[in-house]
């Protein structure tokens, strides 16, 4: 029987989520098939699950990061694959952090076999955490701001962010808290549905994001040399317009954004920046998949008629990076990218853009697996958001690595 079968996360099984680990098995049989599973359960009790096959070397050993997959949720060398792949029994399941003071827990365990799981030979649990040793987690309610302050142990100085997710609206607390276990303070800022916030508000002020500027550059800890700014799709267009319109934004980056104002009218100091014209009659329902197509509802970006809902971007000394992902289904991001890019190339800007194929349109921190499509907490509907597995993985992790050498250069 030879000695019993071990399964080992390392450097530790406990970890940040955006960590990579060693995944390694030992006490197996020389050869031996095998199928490894991955299972987490989300807060609201729905279960992810990912395996793979693979065979034990000569030693009796198995390392993923050398060992191939031989097939299951993804083949190949694979050392976070059973993480990225992780899948729901439920269609159009999104997994998202809401509670970033508690971990996810992914279950490991190894079985004989390739074929019906009946006989577990060992297991272990890797905890993945969203708050670094020492971060601290402050609410804010300060003027009108809705906000949540995470700042790194220390005395600093460290860069300031400010982090904007998209149109689903709340307060999305899970790549602040990562940001700041990694060395920046950081600020998740809700700007509608939460709260007392409108889920469609019929103006945005950018009054309100001068506060949040204003409240994260009061901080004892926060550098005085400038603030960043991080958004995803619409926080992707408010980020640039802050970037814009305020002063002491230094860097700023999108993410399957756009560089004109969309949907909701943006009302600054004596100014409104109009929402790019759309129709909603544009969007296409498939009845296959009960998904809504979004990608056409836009009025075309190269029109001059559009071109008053543009964001200024040239007008910005910060610098800027997009991100966007070729397989969005949602949003034509990279076409936007390009025409943010070539604006302000023509004008001598400095611009960072990196695009990426097979990925869609919610690039988030690494590890998380692949969304395709979810529900649309605003409009109700159930949306195409694109990515293939295996190249959206890779794509969050490239991705993440950029946002944080970019902010760090910068700021």
């Amino acid at each position: 029987a030879g000695m019993a079968v071990q399964v080992m996360v390392l450097p530790s099984p406990r970890c940040l989520f955006d960590d990579p680990v060693q995944i390694r098995v030992v006490g197996l049989l020389p050869q031996q098939a095998v199928t490894l599973r991955a299972s987490l359960v989300d807060e609201s009790g729905e279960l992810f699950q990912a395996h793979a096959h693979y065979k034990a070397g000569s030693s009796g050993e198995l390392d993923l990061s050398r060992s191939p997959a031989l097939g299951g949720s993804y083949a190949g060398v694979e050392p976070m694959g059973l993480l990225w792949s992780l899948q729901s029994k439920t269609p159009y399941k999104r997994l998202a952090k809401r509670n970033v003071l508690t971990p996810f827990c992914v279950d490991l365990e190894v079985y004989d076999g390739h074929g019906d799981m009946s006989c577990l030979l060992g297991k272990c649990t890797n905890e993945r955490w969203f708050l670094g040793e020492g971060v601290k987690r402050i609410p804010v309610r300060e003027g009108r701001l809705k906000a949540t302050l995470f700042l790194p142990p220390g005395p600093g100085p460290f860069p300031g962010l400010i982090d904007l997710y998209g149109s689903g609206g709340g307060l999305v607390e899970y790549r602040a808290s990562l940001l700041a276990s990694r060395g920046f303070v950081t600020l998740a800022v809700a700007y509608m549905a939460f709260e007392d916030l409108p889920a469609m508000p019929e103006i945005l002020e950018l009054g309100y994001f001068e506060e949040a500027v204003n409240f994260l550059q009061k901080q004892q800890q926060v550098k005085d040399t400038g603030i960043g700014v991080l958004g995803l799709s619409k926080g992707a267009d408010l980020a640039l317009s802050m970037a814009t319109f305020l002063p002491g934004i230094k860097a700023a980056v999108s993410i399957s954004g756009s560089s004109f104002n969309s949907f909701i009218p943006l009302q600054g100091d004596g100014f409104t920046v109009p929402p790019h014209p759309y129709d909603l009659g544009r969007m296409k329902f498939n009845e296959e998949s009960d998904l809504m197509d979004f990608s056409d509802v836009l009025d075309d970006h190269r029109d001059p008629a559009t071109w008053d809902c543009r964001i200024p971007v040239e007008r910005s000394l910060a610098k800027f990076l997009f991100l966007s992902g070729l397989d969005d289904k949602n949003w034509k991001s990279d076409l936007y990218c390009q025409d943010a890019v070539h604006r302000l190339q023509q004008y001598g800007r400095e611009v960072e853009f990196c695009s990426y194929s097979g990925a869609g349109h919610l690039l988030e921190p690494p590890y998380l697996p692949l969304c395709q499509a979810s529900i649309h907490k605003v409009l109700g509907v159930f949306v195409h958001w694109g990515g293939q597995w295996r190249e959206h993985a890779k794509a969050q992790e490239d991705a993440w690595h950029r946002i944080q050498a970019f902010f760090w250069q910068h700021l």
